[in-house]
């Protein structure tokens, strides 16, 4: 499982830089939405963007979060057509966050002047995409709780959720966050968590919730059947066999 995704250094980014257009959002800003033109693609130079499809009034589901040294918005690079492509999620800063947008043009001129950084930068997308599909396995094999344990494995993981004593901790907005990660119902990712603290492998204090060690939550995920690394099936469904061959 991928817990983590490679980031673009602070040089290759710098080499990029020289062929886009840097842009800063406040914080709750829509930098755009499903369905408008897409063009090129934006590298995230400081703060985070929360990509976010919208399922009903309030709720969401949330497949990436790109941080410094990601990428998003890369449909934009697919082949175009009469119609053109689209971007298919929303794209929302999650706080004060700076980008870079390199168009298809000048996005070509950067393979071709800088291969070696180009290439690393296609990597980068490339790497993004395969946590994508790990996610997509995630959510068609796992429980609301295993999908819980390695959304919170993967924010352990980085350092702007984690306090100077390792701990990850999410305020009441992420915990919103949490749950438009997981995708699933607050009321859902309440009882796991409650769950979790009874099991001594997280607090919640006034809405915040703290991981105090997260590779104490994998090692207990590793162990228990109810969490990651166990074969899901539905209940009373029998687990299908290999037949044997007719003597």
């Amino acid at each position: 499982m991928h817990y983590e995704t490679a980031r673009l250094t602070a040089e290759q980014m710098a080499v990029a830089s020289g062929y886009g257009a840097k842009a800063t959002w406040p914080a709750g800003f829509d930098i755009y939405q499903r369905g408008s033109e897409a063009e090129g693609l934006f590298v995230v130079l400081k703060g985070r963007v929360i990509l976010r499809t919208r399922v009903k009034a309030g709720r969401g589901f949330i497949p990436a979060v790109a941080t410094i040294g990601g990428t998003f918005g890369s449909e934009g690079l697919a082949a175009t057509s009469r119609i053109g492509p689209t971007y298919v999620t929303d794209a929302k800063a999650d706080d004060e966050s700076e980008t870079l947008h390199l168009d298809r043009i000048r996005f070509r001129e950067f393979i071709r002047e800088h291969p070696v950084h180009a290439f690393a930068l296609l990597g980068q997308v490339m790497a993004e995409y395969a946590i994508l599909l790990d996610k997509l396995r995630e959510l068609a094999t796992l429980s609301v709780e295993q999908r819980l344990v390695a959304v919170l494995s993967r924010l352990g993981r980085q350092k702007m959720f984690v306090d100077r004593d390792g701990q990850l901790v999410l305020d009441a907005a992420q915990n919103r966050v949490l749950c438009e990660l997981v995708g699933a119902t607050r009321e859902s990712v309440s009882l796991v968590i409650a769950k979790l603290v009874a099991d001594g492998l997280a607090e919640r204090v006034n809405g915040t919730i703290m991981i105090p060690s997260i590779s104490d939550l994998i090692a207990r995920s590793q162990e228990s059947p109810r969490l990651i690394g166990e074969l899901v099936t539905e209940p009373n469904r029998p687990v299908p066999t290999r037949p044997t061959p007719a003597a």
